[in-house]
């Protein structure tokens, strides 16, 4: 019996076992925090709850290098703290938490594509976008996006997919990954100046590439109106004219007014527009097709509300 009405929420325990270390902002309260609130708003019991386990090594290689991979899962177990940088702290069990943080979005697009869900929201970490191919970097060890987008590709045989992005931050290993590649269309809107200093206008794709990049930068101080605005007359028109067939959203909810990292205004209030603007997309464009993951937000309460008000929308 299919449910294509519904909505999944992709999460696991493993996420919490992700130790960052005492007082980094990544840290395992992002997660119990966002999906406590869920469940106290009652949305939990209109959502398809799906536990993922490890990605599948084929899946990752279509995105990063085995002796990367292999590299990142060694240092992991030796005990390192931290990983490429000062910033990105790891604990023993931080790989399995990245593998199945990967494996969320490969759960959502293949039931997604069966027919069994409509969307599906991946409350995972560690997040993704900043990862490159060959670098791991910004809270950031598998790009969990760019593993989704290749798997509707290579599994599904989707010609078209596009990326959003509205972390406050710049999706830079993303961009990095499709920038010369025309089938997957990338759209960041980001704080600009602000880490990790990529992100400007005139970066729009490279050789066949070029034109499936899309880069907004914003001021500090960019409000609603100043997202909704550009995503209603610049993004989400560049994207519809990709014609893509699914819509993957890297879902950072640290624009938020309270967020600590960034300098952005936008409320709650704000991102279920923005979500309420990209389903309204999908449903023209991709079938309603829409694969939200987990990126950053670091203020506990202003994270969970938005996550709730994102999934709301996104449940209908």
């Amino acid at each position: 019996m299919q449910h294509r009405a519904n909505t999944g929420l992709i999460t696991a325990p493993v996420f919490l076992n992700h130790d960052t270390g005492t007082g980094h902002p990544e840290r395992p309260s992002r997660v119990s925090t966002s999906l406590a609130r869920i469940k106290e708003s009652g949305l939990a019991d209109d959502l398809i709850l799906i536990e993922p386990g490890p990605a599948p090594l084929e899946a990752l290689t279509r995105i990063h290098p085995r002796v990367h991979l292999d590299r990142l899962a060694s240092a992991i177990a030796s005990g390192a703290r931290s990983i490429s940088e000062p910033d990105l702290g790891v604990s023993l069990r931080s790989w399995d938490a990245a593998l199945s943080s990967a494996n969320a979005g490969l759960l959502a697009a293949d039931k997604i594509m069966a027919g069994e869900l409509r969307n599906a929201m991946c409350l995972v970490r560690p997040p993704g976008h900043h990862a490159e191919a060959e670098r791991a970097m910004g809270y950031c060890l598998i790009n969990n996006a760019a593993v989704t987008a290749r798997h509707l590709q290579v599994v599904h045989g989707l010609e078209r997919v596009a990326i959003l992005d509205f972390d406050v931050h710049h999706g830079n290993g993303t961009q990095h990954l499709f920038e010369e590649d025309p089938s997957v269309f990338f759209a960041s809107l980001h704080q600009w100046p602000l880490y990790p200093g990529t992100g400007a206008a005139d970066e729009r794709g490279i050789g066949a590439g070029e034109g499936t990049t899309l880069n907004v930068p914003l001021p500090a101080g960019s409000d609603d109106a100043r997202y909704l605005r550009e995503l209603e007359q610049l993004v989400l028109p560049a994207i519809e004219a990709h014609r893509p067939q699914a819509l993957i959203l890297s879902a950072g909810f640290d624009a938020h007014e309270r967020d600590p990292l960034g300098s952005m205004k936008v409320t709650t209030q704000g991102f279920a527009r923005i979500t309420e603007l990209a389903l309204d997309l999908a449903s023209k464009c991709c079938e309603s097709r829409v694969i939200s993951l987990l990126e950053g937000g670091y203020d506990l309460e202003g994270l969970a509300d938005s996550v709730v008000a994102h999934t709301s929308e996104l449940k209908g």
